[in-house]
């Protein structure tokens, strides 16, 4: 979205390089990493470095410190950041965010990418029509996310982010290159599903599960509320080539009104990490599990004990 909104409306870029960024233990960003020129931040947490020209995010946790969100602040009240950096949490996505702030204030003309606007505030908001429709994945755009989510090629996702300014996106999934790993992700989603079946117990109103012992680059977030549809909660414990990561989740379908639900956001923030009111995520370094398993302890007991 951010792609297209500055080629049509900005226009002082030759081209577009894509920098992927992870929430991680220790620091988020790197100087090097930006070039000498405009630099864009999307969806991801703040960055006050200079070299920082464009900032769109949504996340309720978009500051890593007071001074960061000082510095926003700072720019946008005196302007000198009003047109170029950009934060509204009441967004589902940072993709409708984007094309909101590109149509109302640049003119862009979102009506092309209809399909990709309604598909980001599903895929973000977890607005899926049912545990069913997320897990077993039928649309194109939820194999498409699972393929961008999954793969451990660091260039994929700067191969496929042009192909979606342009194509729908059964056209951007039948591409020869996604196709290749759709088959083996599909194979290994069913294998999660499972894993995850074997682990996982629901007590209080609290599905939990840990599979650190089964170190995974992802799994599908909505696994815990396709086998459990009465939970209120899941937090699951899973460790990667990075991270050990401690995911907190609000079952989507569940029928209690929001205003009896836990922020987890605020939940997350107490231990390093964040997200939004009904997700949020703690990432430790892969060798501290001890230190995830007992702040994932202590969330559980927390949220059991809301439930009351």
């Amino acid at each position: 979205m951010f792609t297209r909104f500055h080629r049509e409306c900005v226009k002082t870029a030759a081209g577009f390089s894509y920098h992927g960024l992870v929430h991680r233990a220790g620091a988020l960003f790197d100087e090097r990493d930006f070039i000498d020129g405009e630099n864009a931040i999307v969806d991801f947490k703040y960055s006050a470095s200079p070299k920082v020209t464009w900032w769109f995010d949504h996340h309720q946790s978009a500051f890593l410190t007071p001074e960061d969100q000082r510095d926003f602040e700072r720019g946008q009240a005196d302007g000198s950041q009003a047109m170029r950096k950009f934060f509204d949490p009441k967004y589902v996505s940072c993709t409708s965010f984007i094309a909101h702030v590109g149509k109302t204030k640049f003119g862009f003309d979102v009506e092309p990418l209809a399909e990709l606007i309604k598909w980001a505030d599903i895929v973000d908001g977890a607005r899926y029509e049912s545990a069913k429709a997320a897990v077993e994945m039928a649309a194109p755009a939820m194999k498409l996310t699972m393929v961008i989510e999954s793969a451990s090629d660091d260039t994929l996702v700067q191969r496929i982010i042009p192909l979606l300014t342009e194509m729908p996106l059964q056209s951007v999934l039948d591409q020869g290159f996604v196709q290749e790993l759709l088959g083996p992700l599909m194979e290994r989603h069913w294998a999660g599903l499972e894993l995850i079946r074997s682990r996982a117990t629901l007590d209080k109103g609290v599905i939990t599960f840990d599979i650190t012992d089964q170190p995974t680059e992802g799994y599908n977030k909505f696994i815990p509320y396709y086998l459990f549809p009465e939970g209120t909660y899941n937090v699951g414990l899973s460790k990667s080539s990075f991270r050990t990561k401690v995911a907190v989740g609000t079952n989507p379908w569940t029928p209690l009104p929001a205003d009896k639900l836990v922020n987890l956001a605020a939940i997350c923030e107490r231990y390093g990490g964040g997200g939004h009111a009904r997700v949020g995520a703690i990432s430790f370094p892969p060798d501290r599990e001890d230190e995830a398993r007992k702040a994932a302890g202590e969330i559980v007991a927390e949220l059991r004990q809301s439930a009351g």
